[in-house]
């Protein structure tokens, strides 16, 4: 078996991707694939899933102050979701090639895409600020549909501009601590990063509670207390992460010298940046698109935003195990083919597929159970709790499509296919899910359940390009070879 392994290692690219696979080793996979599957998905799944009930228990909370509070609160954290999208891909561009670094061992690579990743960062956090300040109340009243009164629309502003003006101190904080948890997870090392969320959301749980309802003497903040308790725990998240990480270097050895100086090698620039750029596009558009379906369902009434911010809050802790398993391919993967392991590359590929889909036809089980009981906490109207109820099953029957299509843009990203991703990803959300939303909302009079079904279903379409790409082994591929670190 070894010297069946050592023989597919030596062949080149071409002839990797020529290699016929069996269906029953790109379905299941040895014990030793699973084990480290789970050492990089485990953290990954524990520290996104309780960040997502905390993220629930929050919401209720919010929604306990009352349905304009619970969509404001929506409303600008579907804006700050943009900024998040483009920050995770802009240092993703890097991140591909931190990974095939790591495979290889080559730390001073890994130390030179971590600079690349603190000059992108540090632009983007600028150029968002600014974009929020000026123009954050012309963002936010496209949300605010026609038909609301002009009662409910001026408190809905108000909640929402003073809930913006403090997230924005978090905006710093959120992006270094994705640039150390982004390249320890690259690494595989992803105990750190889940310790620090782990502590940021219970120092955040506790917070809200002290200044959302003003308990233990704290002032009675509702909204704004929200936000403050955000902001302080996105601190917390970063203090932790890069102390600890710098306090322990002989784990972290990649991170030894990282300050010493800000050199780049120029002949990497240009590399990194063609991978960044598409990627950050992508989420961006990616991001932006999402926003422009929610507006689009939006202007059926305020009461589908507080709705769909109940569905997709309860909906993000059952995804979360797809969801890890998607960035998880784009680590294991990644490093089989920064090692030249082309042929494993795609077994892997396979295998984290066929773990996905299977993983969420029993999430999906669960969700539908979970899809009327949990609307019932929060403090709205019956209408709105129904609605929720729909949007949740809807999601729960859509979940394995969304799993392999989010497992074949991770796997064509792990071979540095960056404007594939980007015409996969976003171009298929604004040229499809973007404009059939649009024409049912605006154009139809079919309810609004029925539309968000309609695009959800849309999905089918992406899985079938994604297979069609991950089949034919594009992505195949080592972006570091020969690149000079030195």
């Amino acid at each position: 078996m070894s010297m069946r392994i050592e023989n597919e290692n030596a062949l080149t690219v071409e002839k990797a991707v020529r290699v016929k696979l069996g269906i029953k080793e790109c379905m299941i996979g040895e014990q030793s694939f699973y084990r480290r599957v789970a050492m990089v998905v485990l953290p990954m799944i524990v520290q996104n899933t309780l960040s997502n009930i905390v993220g629930l228990l929050d919401n209720v909370m919010v929604g306990q102050v009352g349905t304009l509070a619970m969509s404001s609160v929506a409303i600008v954290n579907q804006l700050m979701f943009v900024f998040m999208l483009c920050i995770w891909g802009a240092l993703a561009g890097a991140g591909i090639f931190g990974t095939q670094f790591f495979g290889r061992k080559d730390y001073e690579g890994v130390r030179y895409t971590m600079r690349i990743k603190i000059i992108v960062a540090a632009v983007i956090v600028c150029v968002a600020t600014a974009v929020f300040l000026l123009a954050g109340e012309t963002l936010i009243g496209k949300y605010i549909s026609d038909g609301t009164s002009a009662e409910d629309a001026a408190m809905t502003m108000k909640l929402s501009l003073n809930y913006l003006h403090i997230m924005l101190i978090s905006l710093a904080p959120f992006a270094i601590t994705q640039i150390y948890a982004g390249t320890l997870r690259e690494s595989g090392k992803t105990t750190l990063p889940m310790i620090s969320s782990m502590s940021a959301m219970v120092v955040n749980f506790i917070f809200n509670l002290l200044l959302i309802f003003g308990y233990l003497g704290f002032p009675k903040l509702g909204v704004m207390g929200a936000a403050i308790a955000t902001v302080i725990s996105r601190f917390v998240e970063m203090g932790i992460v890069t102390i600890v990480a710098h306090h322990r270097v002989a784990e972290y050895g990649f991170l030894q010298g990282l300050y010493k100086s800000f050199y780049i090698p120029p002949s990497m620039i240009r590399p990194v940046l063609s991978k960044t750029m598409p990627l950050f596009l992508n989420e961006f558009l990616w991001s932006m698109g999402q926003a422009t379906l929610l507006q689009s369902y939006s202007v059926r009434g305020i009461q589908v935003i507080a709705a769909m911010n109940i569905a997709n809050t309860i909906a993000q802790i059952f995804n979360e195990v797809f969801l890890s398993l998607g960035n998880s391919t784009s680590i294991v993967v990644g490093q089989e083919l920064g090692a030249e392991h082309y042929v494993q590359a795609r077994r892997y590929a396979w295998r984290m597929a066929t773990l996905s889909v299977c993983s969420c036809f029993v999430m999906g089980t669960l969700l539908t159970l979970a899809s009327s009981i949990i609307p019932q906490l929060y403090n709205t109207e019956e209408e709105i709790k129904l609605l929720a109820t729909s949007f949740i099953r809807i999601v729960a029957i859509v979940m394995p499509l969304n799993a392999f299509a989010n497992v074949s843009y991770f796997t064509l990203r792990s071979g540095g296919k960056t404007f594939v991703t980007f015409l996969f990803d976003s171009c298929f959300t604004w040229t499809v899910s973007v404009v059939v939303a649009r024409i049912l909302a605006y154009y139809t009079n079919m309810p609004v359940v029925g539309v968000y079904f309609t695009v959800c279903s849309l999905e089918f379409l992406k899985c079938t390009i994604g297979f069609i790409l991950v089949k034919k082994g594009v992505w195949v591929r080592n972006i570091v070879r020969g690149t000079v670190t030195a």
